[in-house]
């Protein structure tokens, strides 16, 4: 999996995965801040984009065609006005919040990027299904990161640690779809225990994929039909 991805960035001169320690001078300050930070980063593309703003979309790995259209057209909206998305490469509300960044990608400086954290090594990308989104994060600008080192597994217990990096990196989290026991509600907790604001799609109240989410608004979360609401608050 990982030769094809380091292929492809070594034809764009930026091919190895580097290691950024907490003293290093690209370690996001924000991500210092929460509790129990990564000693180590490792990452794959632009280092650079880890110190911007950025919004978190993350949500339900079995997302209906309404959650995906949403996650993507918010996403895309928050790019163009300069956010950098960040979610976790997993398949559903992940994957569309990742594909809406790359969709609103101009030759434009103020464009933002998408940032992919995951739950293993980078060379041990997961879900396969999504290794060709993974090229296509660093083609356009973006990275990919992680606190394991090459060779780890996504074993189980990898990913609901791996969500306080994705809260810590953002100033915001957005849950557009999500069910009551989704890890996308473990990303929430740790952003409302690092401070960030916690934004909520509403949704169907007969869909089981949306009763977590329902839920978060129902407890203070603030409700979004667009990007102007986060975009207002950060």
């Amino acid at each position: 999996m990982f030769l094809h991805i380091v292929f492809f960035c070594r034809k764009r001169g930026n091919m190895q995965i580097e290691e950024i320690s907490i003293e290093n001078e690209y370690y996001p300050i924000q991500l210092k801040n929460i509790y129990d930070p990564p000693l180590k980063l490792y990452v794959l593309g632009d280092k650079k984009i880890l110190k911007q703003n950025g919004i978190a979309i993350v949500g339900t790995r079995k997302a209906t065609a309404y959650g995906k259209m949403v996650s993507m057209k918010i996403s895309k909206e928050l790019t163009i006005n300069g956010v950098n998305i960040i979610s976790g490469l997993a398949i559903g509300i992940d994957t569309y919040a990742h594909l809406g960044n790359i969709s609103a990608q101009t030759n434009e400086k103020n464009i933002g990027k998408t940032i992919a954290v995951l739950g293993s090594g980078i060379d041990e990308i997961y879900p396969k299904e999504n290794i060709e989104l993974a090229r296509k994060i660093i083609k356009t600008g973006g990275c990919i990161i992680s606190e394991y080192p090459k060779g780890t597994k996504p074993e189980k217990n990898n990913f609901p640690k791996r969500n306080r990096i994705i809260s810590g990196l953002s100033k915001g989290i957005l849950v557009v779809e999500a069910g009551i026991k989704s890890g996308a509600l473990i990303t929430a907790d740790f952003g409302l225990e690092q401070g960030k604001e916690i934004f909520a799609v509403p949704g169907d109240i007969n869909k089981t994929e949306s009763r977590g989410s329902n839920e978060l608004i129902k407890d203070g979360a603030k409700l979004v039909f667009s990007a102007k609401e986060i975009l207002e608050e950060i």
